[in-house]
């Protein structure tokens, strides 16, 4: 059974925003700390932000100011709210429990966000 789906990719253009999902099967995430991470073309799985179960927040530098992680607890979901994007931005986006191995672990299929004109 997957526990963790991310969802509200697709394309939109620089300077756009976007909207992901990530919704858990159980309300036992709800006690945990959840992350963003994203895996670029050529590169390694990347944490872009994290949750803590009361709502404090850490960001990598590189969206920081312009991506907002959010959680609604009685929706066990996590959300990232992406403004002014950039083409850098451009990759495949996961949820899942920091920690998990960037190059192992258990990792769901992600959502694509492609930023381009």
């Amino acid at each position: 059974q997957v526990q963790l789906v991310e969802s509200g990719g697709g394309l939109v253009q620089p300077g756009g925003s976007l909207r992901l999902s990530c919704a858990a099967s159980t309300s036992i995430f709800n006690i945990y700390t959840m992350a963003w991470y994203r895996q670029a073309p050529g590169k390694q799985r990347e944490l872009v932000a994290a949750i803590t179960s009361g709502s404090s927040t850490n960001y990598a530098d590189s969206v920081k100011g312009r991506f907002t992680i959010s959680r609604v607890h009685a929706k066990n979901t996590v959300y990232l709210q992406m403004n002014s994007l950039k083409p850098e931005d451009t990759a495949v986006y996961y949820c899942n429990l920091p920690g998990t191995p960037v190059d192992g672990g258990s990792w769901g299929q992600g959502t694509q966000v492609t930023v381009s004109s």
